[in-house]
């Protein structure tokens, strides 16, 4: 039955629009085009930018036939290369699909100037080497991206005006999608890099909270973990609400949920006997303090709510806003159950440090009171399995 190549051509182009990763994508069209063609094998040079070079990473056919992956490795200057990058092809045989057949014609016709002649010859003798009978560079304006190599149909036949027709449609897809899927594989690296910045930028203002207020040495990573244990065993029953995203505010939320320290004066944050009301005050300030330190990051919005409210209290009695009940928002009713726990079970210089299992009865007595029963639900069962 005879290839209907418009309507491969259209998915093709529908299928590569979706794939983000270069490497997969020309994987995916490797093995599409030894499937859907019948020829030998297939495979694609790919220039890297980070090695400054064309390399066969994906090749696709018989066991026997295809090109050995890491065969090929060819720089800019190389003859196959630059007798596409060039648009020799274009000029010599007025089309940019080479053929082995018309190269060997043309060279034995014995027209071409002495350079052509000798490329020419050079990429004849690479073609055989690497088993190719039909080369199709795939252009993005004047760069080229790659070079779809191509080997013999099975049933020897030569291929059609219209097989190479469309192999030339698909390598000016083909081309379009590595480069969208460059784009989009390079934004992720950029969005990786700010990401890893943020991180280490926030740890770097944990660790300057933490030089400040005594009390806060080590407590934030512990309120961190026990914010996302509880968060996580939340996820088996609230999939909705829990995914990455939650997660991963919850995280920088936890982190920086005594961020608003920084503007408390260190005499109390570190006062060794109990607290009067203007000092304890002026303590009950840090989540505004916080929120304020960071509003004007909009990527921060989920977090924020996280740092602002992780003090209020179902009961309404809690700070800064006296938000009841459902109002207060989950995130920080996790940070609130692991902050309290965390503050329990540490020793303070006014008092001693509670037992874990005192501490755990704190928690439930004051549940609908001080804390989400949802979320301390949560933190009894991990309680119970030992894991907190």
């Amino acid at each position: 039955m005879p290839i209907d190549f418009k309507k491969e051509l259209e998915n093709a182009a529908r299928s590569m629009i979706l794939v983000h990763d270069p490497d997969l994508l020309i994987k995916i069209l490797v093995r599409a085009i030894v499937e859907k063609s019948g020829i030998d094998h297939a495979s694609i040079l790919l220039y890297k930018p980070e090695r400054q070079a064309y390399v066969l990473s994906i090749s696709g056919g018989s066991l026997g036939k295809k090109i050995p992956i890491g065969f090929a490795s060819l720089d800019k200057d190389d003859s196959l290369i630059r007798f596409f990058r060039e648009r020799n092809c274009r000029a010599i045989f007025n089309s940019d699909i080479l053929t082995l057949e018309e190269a060997h014609a043309v060279l034995k016709d014995n027209n071409l100037k002495e350079r052509l002649n000798n490329l020419l010859s050079d990429v004849i003798y690479q073609m055989k080497i690497l088993d190719t009978i039909a080369c199709i560079p795939c252009y993005f304006r004047d760069d080229l991206l790659c070079i779809l190599l191509l080997g013999k149909n099975r049933n020897e036949k030569k291929f059609l005006k219209e097989e190479l027709d469309f192999f030339l449609a698909l390598a000016s897809n083909i081309s379009m999608a590595i480069r969208n899927a460059q784009l989009f594989k390079d934004l992720e690296s950029e969005l990786d890099k700010k990401h890893q910045l943020f991180m280490r930028t926030t740890i770097a203002l944990v660790a300057a909270i933490e030089a400040k207020d005594n009390y806060t040495h080590g407590h934030t990573t512990r309120v961190t973990n026990f914010s996302l244990q509880i968060a996580k065993r939340l996820a088996r029953k609230q999939r909705k609400i829990i995914n990455e995203k939650f997660l991963e505010s919850l995280h920088i939320a936890s982190l920086l949920h005594d961020v608003g320290k920084i503007g408390i004066p260190e005499h109390i944050l570190n006062k060794r006997t109990v607290l009067t009301v203007g000092e304890r005050n002026r303590i009950e300030e840090h989540p505004l303090i916080g929120a304020t330190i960071l509003k004007p990051i909009k990527e921060l919005e989920e977090s924020l709510v996280g740092v602002k409210y992780h003090h209020e209290r179902p009961d309404g009695t809690g700070y800064p806003d006296g938000l009841k009940g459902e109002e207060i928002p989950l995130i920080a009713s996790i940070i609130s159950v692991a902050d309290s726990f965390d503050a329990m079970t540490t020793e303070r210089p006014y008092r001693p440090a509670l037992y874990r299992n005192e501490a755990i009865k704190e928690i439930r007595k004051f549940t609908n009171l001080q804390f989400s029963p949802l979320v301390v639900g949560a933190f009894m069962e991990l309680c119970l399995e030992g894991a907190l």
